[in-house]
């Protein structure tokens, strides 16, 4: 059987977690999270950005790259809630943006990067989890984390907005983007409640790692 190492990408509150566990699970493959409980900085960072930002930057490089060697070198198939690549093209650039980091800090951290990121595999695919600010906020809400009551919508509008050019220039591997077209309204996978969701997933990664370029979502109600 064929390994595969894939990356999960999206906005906080996408479901990066919820599609990792159970595609872990459905398919046998060994899942990696994002350390958000044992992070030493994640909460001090969110109460304030600007005395945390560079520190929580290059705690979440050593962490991750660690993380995606480790996975990558792996004997079985393997996924990676979030990718060690948004670190530096959507939540660096975002604290350069909002001036919760420095442009010195910034451009030492992106030197440290992109030298990290020279030495690492390439993953066989990304997941780039694409879900509507709107509901981003009900679900970051709903979770209730103390560390996440000063996200704004703005915030993560500035995010999406990122997250959208960086997806359009990344080549390192195939992108399989969940859903792939916005509609109005909007069209949410759950891959919680609805298990033909998450089979329609399945499907369209299996399609995905085969080679086939154009995949479509037809979801309805089911």
């Amino acid at each position: 059987m064929a390994k595969y190492f894939v990356l999960v990408a999206g906005n906080i509150g996408a479901g990066k977690t919820s599609l990792t566990e159970r595609l872990g699970e459905h398919l046998d493959w060994e899942a990696a999270y994002e350390s958000v409980v044992d992070n030493p900085y994640l909460s001090d960072f969110y109460q304030d950005m600007r005395q945390w930002a560079f520190h929580l930057q290059v705690f979440f490089l050593g962490h991750r790259a660690e993380q995606h060697l480790a996975l990558a070198r792996a004997p079985n198939s393997a996924i990676i809630d979030r990718s060690i690549y948004e670190d530096a093209e959507i939540f660096a650039r975002a604290a350069l943006k909002l001036g919760t980091i420095t442009e010195r800090d910034y451009y030492t951290y992106r030197k440290i990067f992109d030298l990290v990121i020279a030495t690492l595999p390439s993953p066989d695919l990304l997941l780039y989890l694409r879900t509507p600010v709107s509901v981003l906020m009900e679900r970051i809400r709903a979770r209730g984390r103390d560390m996440e009551k000063g996200i704004t919508t703005d915030y993560l509008n500035l995010l999406d907005s990122f997250y959208e050019e960086w997806i359009a220039r990344f080549d390192l591997c195939p992108v399989l983007k969940i859903p792939p077209v916005k509609t109005k309204p909007p069209e949410v996978l759950d891959f919680v409640h609805k298990p033909r969701h998450l089979e329609i997933v399945i499907s369209h990664i299996i399609e995905k790692l085969a080679g086939k370029e154009e995949i479509k979502f037809p979801v309805n109600n089911g």
